[in-house]
């Protein structure tokens, strides 16, 4: 899936990903929470893309700093309407249901409160590619900063009815400390323990782990496969202690 599209992960900060989209039937490109321009432009530079569009998932600085260098090298900015106030980069307001356009694409914006309150993804369908910022990641979610472990759980819901072979396009590198956690939520699943021996070997040889699936997600997320609100709840809560 996502093949009429290239995406490529840009590593911006220390454990931020941006991700460059990019059309090649109509050469745009976007830029999904550039927390740095720098790295996104000398990508883009690289490959002989520019970048028209920046994509703002939520308002926190490591995913909104860059946009004015980015708006400056000539692009423009879409972020949450429920933000607004909080990203002065802003160009266009969205919300639930509204949709963004890359070239031949149309993704569709989803509201995701939780870990800001005004949280939105942006899900391809037709690729099966979704932008989660900081609500879904590999092997584990977003801490909840400005809302509720019932909003996330909510969240995730709607994320676990899209199919297996969608990519999720996180915006950190989080894995490996996910995974330390989600063998002590699950310590029966082997899956999990499995998943574990994966992510640690391809982090030690520096490889990123993003993208991830929905598929593998189901299987070895523990927020994922929490089924109601109160488990959830108690996941997020002993994440947040988890010094493993």
């Amino acid at each position: 899936m996502a093949k009429d599209l290239e995406i490529v992960r840009v590593p911006v900060l220390a454990d931020n990903y941006a991700w460059l989209i990019y059309d090649p039937t109509t050469a745009d490109a976007a830029v999904v929470d550039p927390g740095d321009a720098g790295p996104v432009l000398a990508e883009a530079k690289a490959r002989g893309w520019h970048v028209s569009q920046v994509w703002t998932t939520h308002w926190h600085p490591d995913h909104t700093d860059g946009n004015a260098a980015m708006k400056a090298a000539g692009a423009t900015v879409t972020g949450p309407r429920a933000e607004a106030a909080k990203i002065p980069t802003l160009d266009t307001m969205i919300g639930e249901g509204d949709v963004v356009r890359l070239g031949t694409f149309t993704g569709k914006v989803m509201a995701v409160p939780g870990h800001t309150a005004g949280h939105i993804a942006f899900h391809f369908e037709e690729l099966g590619a979704l932008f989660t910022g900081d609500t879904l990641f590999a092997m584990g979610c977003g801490r909840l900063f400005e809302g509720t472990a019932e909003q996330m759980f909510a969240n995730f819901q709607r994320y676990a009815a899209l199919p297996d072979d969608t990519k999720v396009y996180c915006g950190h590198e989080y894995t490996a400390s996910n995974a330390a956690f989600a063998v002590t939520a699950e310590p029966d699943n082997a899956a999990i323990a499995e998943r574990r021996i994966a992510v640690d070997g391809m982090r030690a040889e520096g490889e990123a782990t993003i993208p991830t699936t929905m598929g593998l997600e189901r299987t070895t997320n523990p927020f994922l496969r929490a089924t109601t609100p109160e488990r959830f709840a108690e996941l997020r809560a002993a994440k947040d202690d988890f010094k493993g």
